[in-house]
Formats: C-alpha cells, structure tokens, sequence
C-alpha cells in the first residue's frame, strides 16, 4: 500500500516536470541523442590523418578513396546533426545518419564486434524515435485529417526505439565485480526493462536519465584523463555514447511509451 502511494506521487511528480520542461525536453532530448554523431564528426576533423591511413591500410582502397570516407562522416554527421537541432529535413537528416552508421559498421569491420554492432543497433533505435517525433510533428500541421496509419507506424517506431535503447544500455555494462559496477547493472537493468515493455513508463526514463547522468559523469569523467592517454579516447566514446542513450530516454519521456505499451493498456483495465 504505501509503496503504491509512493509510485503514484513519483508518477505525479515525473508528470510535473515533464509538463513544466515540455518545450525544453524535446531540444534537450535531440541534442543528447545527437551528440555522439557530433562528436565523431569533429573528431574525423582532428584525426583526418589517422582515420585516412586506418581506412586505406585496412582495405587497401589508396588515399583519394580514404580521404573521401573522412569526408562523408565529417560532413554527413555534422551536417545531419545541424539540421536535426535546426528541424530543419529532419526526416532526410536522420536517413543520412542511418547511412553514415551502415558505412561505419562495414568499413571499421563493427559488424563482428559484438558489443559495438549493439551500440550501432541501439543508435538507430534513438534515430527511430526522431522519427516517431517527426511524425508527431507533422501530424499536428494537419489537425482534423484521420491519421489511423501515422499512428500505428509511429507507436511502433516507438516500441522499436524503446527495444534498441535496452541493447545500447546493455553494451555501456561493464562485467566487472565491483560494487558500484553491481549496482549500476542491477538498478539500471531493472529501470531500462521497465522502460522498455513501457510500464510506469515516464517516471523509470527520468529516473534512469538521472542515473545515468551521475554515473556517465563520475565513471566517464574522460577531461580528467591526459590528452597523450589512450584511455581519454576510451572514456571520451563511453561518455557521449551514454549521452545518446539519456537523449533516447528523453525522447521517450516527451513522446510518452506510445500505443504499445503497459500503459496504455493499463487504461482498458
């Protein structure tokens, strides 16, 4: 009894800032989840030259073909993610983006490293849900027109984007036997199910955007590590990986866990 009247005020209270962040959230949420693009982006900008030479070593392709791959990822993902912020083709710039992690998947070889082809299923999960958003959006320009098909398509992006943020949170897991790693696995395995078959949907992602806000800074904390460390580099992709996982979480916090979902069905109980 009382554990149920403190889950319904946490739900009141998720509802309430939810409501008093609702033209913030969905900004903030795009630029989470783009962040990891950006950052790959500029970092094709200061590594021109060793992506170049990994590109052409690997494949064998010469330097005009491995200065043209550093090209598209600089321009494709910063370019794309300008106008995701912008809303600006948003539905253009996140098929770009799905481009740009195909072509990274097979060209760094990713499609048989397990953890990191889970890391590139889940990004897309997150683009799904600028999807699921750009849908929202567009429906709204048409007020009064019968949307039956919009929104059965966009309540299963949404599913499919709640699903792939489980794999990105799964991949950040670290299987080490340390009590705040334990933990981390424990509580945020718990939250990410919850989230994700979309039970009590809105209070589990912001309380999972705030743990892993905490962890990603105390466990990821890359600017604390010396630019000459290959672990910087390391830290530095965890981070924004997560940042990404904590937009999609936001997006699903502003979109709500759509018609399939716990929730929604729990209105016809």
């Amino acid at each position: 009894m009382q554990t149920n009247r403190l889950i319904s005020q946490g739900e009141d209270v998720a509802d309430d800032i939810v409501r008093r962040s609702k033209h913030i959230l969905p900004h903030l949420a795009r630029l989470c989840l783009v962040s990891t693009f950006l950052e790959d982006g500029i970092r094709m900008w200061f590594q021109w030259g060793d992506q170049r030479d990994y590109i052409d070593a690997t494949w064998n392709c010469g330097a005009f073909l491995a200065n043209l791959f550093v090209i598209v990822n600089l321009v494709g993902q910063i370019g794309a993610c300008i106008t995701v912020l912008a809303r600006f083709q948003v539905a253009a710039s996140v098929f770009s983006l799905f481009g740009i992690i195909g072509l990274q998947t097979i060209m760094y070889s990713i499609l048989w490293d397990v953890r990191f082809f889970m890391r590139n299923l889940a990004l897309s999960g997150g683009l799904v849900l600028l999807l699921a958003e750009a849908r929202t959006e567009g429906k709204t320009m048409f007020a009064g027109v019968p949307s039956m098909g919009v929104n059965r398509s966009r309540n299963y992006m949404q599913l499919a984007g709640r699903v792939l943020l489980v794999l990105m949170f799964l991949s950040l897991m670290h299987l080490e036997f340390e009590f705040t790693r334990l933990v981390e696995i424990v509580v945020g395995g718990a939250l990410i199910t919850l989230v994700a078959i979309g039970f009590r949907t809105k209070l589990c992602a912001l309380l999972l955007v705030a743990w892993l806000s905490v962890l990603n800074v105390i466990l990821n904390n890359w600017w604390s590590i010396p630019s000459d460390r290959p672990q910087r580099d390391f830290l530095k992709y965890d981070f924004f990986q997560t940042m990404s996982v904590i937009g999609g979480l936001l997006f699903v916090v502003a979109l709500g866990p759509g018609g399939v979902s716990m929730d929604e069905h729990k209105k016809d109980w």
